[in-house]
Order: structure tokens, then C-alpha cells, then sequence
């Protein structure tokens, strides 16, 4: 499979790489599953609801039984009322993971590369950093590669680097080890160093 490579000006050339990692066919299905996975297993499950016994409602007989012509009711706290409890309460222990087999997330992250390769998404740097932490620096980096907005995969997370892309919104650098399948789908260029790619071939092979 060849992949495009750029040069430290931007131009543009061809790199051979795996066909067992970039060659893969589009899996629709597959890639939801492990977005989805990835995404659920991030929740943090903190959301709490109140049942009708932690609401602070009055227990009292809200009024009399007959007569009013209102129907019957025993408390201010039924879920029936406004402000009252929930029945099926939403609680903080409540587990949202989803399970997915080691060999069908590495077949979902290698069709999401592939992908990426046959839309024109993907990029190979020789190598990226600079020389300073300051985002100026990168901006001006990304845009002599021609690229406002990308993801950077690299083998090398200097703090240079790091400090330099956290204040851009649009632009994420991450270690290859930390690599996921939402990120490779937000962003609409994803830049990937020579070290990295090895390692990746290495790894989701």
C-alpha cells in the first residue's frame, strides 16, 4: 500500500506501507462498534437521580381522600408529581461498558486507517517537533504542510511539542501507544512519523 509522504516544505511524495494495516477494506459496522465501545468505556457514570424516598417531599396526605375531586394521592414525593422521584433512577455505579474482542478493536482502528489512506487523510512526516513551546511555532509548522486542522501521531511526545498544541483547538498530538479510534475519525487529516508508522505496523498487524 503507498501512502503519501511529505517533506518538511510539503511536498508531496509516496511511502510503501503494510497492506495488512492500510490495505483493509471499509467496515461500517465494525468501526460504530468500536467507536461506540471506546466511547461508552470513557463514560464516567456520575449522573444521580433521587427515588421517591430521597426526594425532600413531606410525607403527609398532600389532602383528604374525597372530595376534592382531585384523584387520590398519598405523599408529594410519587413520581407521579412534579418534583417528586424518579422510578428508575439514574445512578452513579450504573456501568455503560461495552466489551469488544482485542482482534475486532484491531481490525475496526486498521479499516479507520485504511480508510483515512484512500480518502487522502493520512500523511507520512519524516519526523515533527519544535523548537520551542509555543503554539505559534506549530501553527506556523502545520500551515507549511498545508494543514489548518490535523491529528499528530508521533513516536516522540517531546514537551515541546505538547505544550505547543494544547491550545489549539483543532489540532491534537498524541503518542503512538495513544492512538484511539475517536480521534482517528474526528479530525480531517491525521499526520503520522516515520517511527510511528513502524511502531503501528508493529502493533496493529
Amino acid at each position: 500500500m503507498e501512502l503519501k509522504f511529505l517533506d518538511p516544505q510539503g511536498q508531496a511524495s509516496t511511502l510503501q506501507a503494510s497492506d495488512a494495516l492500510f490495505g483493509r477494506d471499509y467496515n461500517e459496522a465494525l468501526i460504530h462498534q468500536v467507536v461506540t465501545a471506546y466511547l461508552a468505556n470513557a463514560r464516567s457514570g456520575n449522573r444521580a437521580q433521587k427515588t421517591r424516598a430521597e426526594v425532600a417531599k413531606s410525607t403527609h396526605k398532600p389532602f383528604r381522600q374525597k372530595g376534592t375531586g382531585n384523584a387520590r394521592a398519598g405523599m408529594a414525593s410519587s413520581p407521579l408529581w412534579r418534583g417528586g422521584g424518579r422510578i428508575f433512577p439514574n445512578k452513579p455505579e450504573e456501568n455503560f461498558s461495552q466489551k469488544v474482542n482485542r482482534k475486532m478493536y484491531r481490525a475496526g482502528v486498521a479499516a479507520i486507517l485504511s480508510q483515512l489512506a484512500r480518502e487522502d487523510r493520512l500523511a507520512i512526516v519524516d519526523s515533527f517537533s519544535v523548537e520551542a513551546p509555543k503554539t505559534k511555532l506549530l501553527v506556523n509548522k502545520l500551515k507549511g504542510l498545508g494543514l489548518d486542522s490535523a491529528l499528530v501521531i508521533t513516536d516522540d511526545l517531546d514537551e515541546n511539542l505538547f505544550l505547543s498544541s494544547r491550545n489549539l483547538y483543532d489540532v491534537l498530538v498524541l503518542d503512538v501507544n495513544e492512538t484511539d479510534p475517536v480521534s482517528l475519525v474526528r479530525f480531517p487529516k491525521v499526520l503520522v512519523t516515520k517511527g510511528a508508522l513502524a511502531k503501528l505496523e508493529e502493533a496493529w498487524q
